[in-house]
């Protein structure tokens, strides 16, 4: 099989590139620095500029499935012209991919595209799933719903169209833990305001590995990627510095004091949202790190 990724150097994009390869399916990637163009056996990249409706057609080439992971960084200081470039940087590749696949001639059957569970109302005792009308009125919420509003076009191509609404991605190579860990090596570790937050997670390996299960399945619909095992903010800050052998001393962080220090986008450490991927476990996936002990271990182990 031969899978087209956007945002294959990124923290995701380079496991799951890892795994196709390791798995023999092709990959040809989208970069917009010409710089990281590589071209090996069963590994070729190709140049696009989203913002200038600009991509190399040659990348479409006996693609079966396209994989949609470019976007720009939630986790920087959300001001006016930075959030437009969040949602840009999802709409407008999309629609170059659409516009791409609908003008040539291509035997492209699926289009999966990241998703958030930003969309999910706050909540600390309420279970959301798939089926959850109740959207949430924030800034990523909307993201989330213009995000895959953009991924839903594709099924007028007939094309089955899948959405992953992912969790906090557990990782030692970017994301939320190694920024969670590092005052924790230093000894100035603190659960964030109440910790009592409800943080869904998954482990790199399990989402990567989902990716490849709703491709290999030709899945479509929403599907949640996060593990059956959420936890609270206080307990997921204990579990690190338990596997790091450090010591937990500090009052709570407050919130008013990381909105000051980071403006809106410390919503990021505050939102808590409990999600449940039943259904997924029901089509056949099983998660490798279900829990979260066992995952942190695995990530500093």
């Amino acid at each position: 099989m031969k899978i087209l990724i956007t945002g294959a150097t990124g923290l995701i994009g380079k496991e799951l590139v890892k795994l196709f390869l390791a798995k023999n399916h092709s990959v040809h990637y989208l970069t917009t620095s010409k710089s990281k163009i590589v071209s090996k056996p069963n590994y070729q990249g190709f140049y696009w500029n989203p913002e200038q409706s600009k991509i190399d057609e040659n990348c479409i080439y006996e693609v079966d499935a396209i994989i949609h992971l470019a976007g720009a960084n939630i986790a920087k200081r959300w001001t006016n012209a930075y959030k437009q470039e969040i949602i840009e940087s999802r709409i407008l590749s999309s629609e170059l991919l659409y516009n791409l696949v609908r003008k040539h001639p291509n035997q492209v059957k699926q289009f999966v595209s990241a998703s958030g569970t930003a969309i999910y109302p706050e909540s600390i005792t309420k279970v959301y799933d798939e089926t959850t009308k109740e959207t949430e009125d924030s800034f990523l919420s909307n993201v989330v719903k213009k995000w895959e509003e953009s991924a839903n076009r594709f099924q007028v191509l007939n094309i089955k169209v899948c959405k992953l609404r992912t969790g906090v991605v557990l990782s030692n190579d970017g994301g939320a833990l190694p920024e969670m860990a590092k005052p924790i090596k230093l000894g100035f570790g603190a659960a964030m305001g109440s910790g009592k937050q409800i943080q869904s997670w998954i482990h790199i390996n399990d989402l990567v590995a989902m990716y490849c299960f709703v491709i290999e399945n030709q899945l479509e619909g929403v599907y949640n990627a996060a593990t059956l095992n959420p936890i609270s903010n206080q307990e997921l800050t204990t579990v690190i510095a338990k596997t790091l052998k450090k010591p937990l001393f500090l009052p709570n962080i407050p919130q008013f004091l990381m909105k000051l220090l980071l403006g809106e986008m410390s919503y990021l450490l505050f939102s808590s949202k409990n999600i449940s991927s039943d259904k997924i476990i029901k089509a056949g996936f099983q998660f490798q790190f279900p829990e979260i002990k066992e995952a942190v271990a695995d990530l500093y182990s």
